[in-house]
Parts: structure tokens; C-alpha cells; sequence
């Protein structure tokens, strides 16, 4: 047998957080899972696990979001449970690029594309997103590529 769907997995993990009691792991699989079906008949169809890890990374946009919300709110035992769904959901993305190859790559989508200022931005994002669907947060992405294009 090949290599797992992500959706595979999900099941799997969630199985084993079910065993292992773990209350957090499995409401934050079955959230996801049931993210996931919903887009799925949103479309109409299964998705891949490229379009599942566009879920997960919108998810843990929204946790992050959620985590800093309740930081301001004084709230801290909700900031961390926000913090340690984030933790979960990580597993599940593919291996994050490092800074230096994120840099290098951002400067060499600059001289492919022959971007010169903050105006050509939406060209190397357009790009660089794509490649690093998962794989990097395009809030980085985004400051990488302006530092190098207003410097």
C-alpha cells in the first residue's frame, strides 16, 4: 500500500486520540474533519491533500487569530488551548522551508519576474505562494519579498 491520504491519517490519529483519551487531539481532528466534509460537499467532490492543507492552513490561521484575541482578553487557559491546536494541526503540513531558502528562493522569483518595487508584489506573491502552499506562511512570504523590493 502507498503512502497515506491525509484524510487517512486524520482517521488514523483520530483513532489513536480516542484511545489515548486525549480530549484536545480529538476535538481538533474532528473539527478539522469536519471542515473538511463540508467543503467537500460545498464541491461536490473528495478533496485532495493539496486542498486539504489549504483547510489546515486556514485553520491555524484562525487559531493563531483566536489565540492572540484571547491573549488581549486576559484569557490564557483559552490562548493556550488555541496555541496547542496550532501544535496539532502543524503535524499535518509538510516539512516548513527554512528562512534562508525562502530568502533565496524570493530573490530569484524577484529576477524571474523582473520585479523592481513594492508596486510588482502581487507578481512574487503569485508565484511564491503557490510553491510554498503549506510549506510557508504568506504573511512571511509577503515581508521577505517587500524587504527586498523596497531596499
Amino acid at each position: 500500500m502507498g503512502q497515506m491520504t491525509l484524510k487517512e491519517q486524520l482517521q488514523e490519529d483520530l483513532k489513536t486520540a480516542l484511545r489515548e483519551k486525549n480530549s484536545l487531539k480529538l476535538n481538533t481532528i474532528r473539527s478539522l474533519k469536519s471542515v473538511i466534509k463540508n467543503k467537500e460537499i460545498e464541491i461536490q467532490k473528495e478533496l485532495e491533500d493539496e486542498d486539504v492543507i489549504s483547510l489546515i492552513v486556514t485553520q491555524i490561521k484562525k487559531n493563531k487569530e483566536a489565540a492572540e484575541l484571547f491573549g488581549q482578553g486576559n484569557r490564557p487557559e483559552l490562548q493556550e488551548k488555541e496555541l496547542k491546536e496550532v501544535t496539532f494541526l502543524l503535524e499535518y503540513l509538510p516539512k516548513q522551508v527554512s528562512e534562508e531558502e525562502l530568502r533565496a528562493r524570493i530573490q530569484q522569483i524577484i529576477k524571474e519576474t523582473g520585479a523592481e518595487d513594492a508596486k510588482d508584489l502581487g507578481k512574487i506573491m503569485k508565484c511564491a505562494i503557490s510553491e510554498f502552499k503549506g510549506k510557508a506562511e504568506s504573511a512571511v512570504i509577503k515581508s521577505l519579498a517587500l524587504e527586498y523590493l523596497t531596499a
